[in-house]
């Protein structure tokens, strides 16, 4: 119906070929450090994890979104600057952000800390 051709759809065989296709690939953090934590306020207590510090044009932001909520299999949204993942999705979100060369600072406890 568009003017523009549709694209042929990639074929997986398997889980881990997907994985390995990430989208991730075109952002680069450039070491940049961002804050992971969980945030219950004004949200009758459901919680939500946020992503502070990313400082990019809006078209990014919604593309990291996007890539975080598919890595952690959650909804989620860009708000105020900040991506925000539903639940409490902190180390998921930091494992993704290291793999796309963020600095990450997140407030679980030591014990539970990043690894990387």
């Amino acid at each position: 119906m568009g003017g523009q051709p549709s694209q042929p759809q990639k074929r997986f065989s398997s889980l881990s070929d997907l994985g390995q296709s990430s989208p991730s690939t075109g952002h680069d953090g450039k070491a940049r450090i961002v804050r992971v934590r969980l945030d219950t306020s004004g949200r009758k207590g459901k919680a939500v994890t946020l992503v502070e510090g990313l400082q990019h044009n809006p078209q990014t932001m919604n593309e990291i979104a996007r890539i975080l909520k598919q890595h952690c299999g959650a909804g989620g949204t860009v708000k105020e600057g900040n991506v925000e993942i539903q639940g409490d999705q902190r180390r998921r979100v930091g494992e993704k952000l290291q793999a796309m060369n963020y600095v990450v600072k997140t407030d679980l406890p030591s014990n539970a800390a990043l690894t990387k």
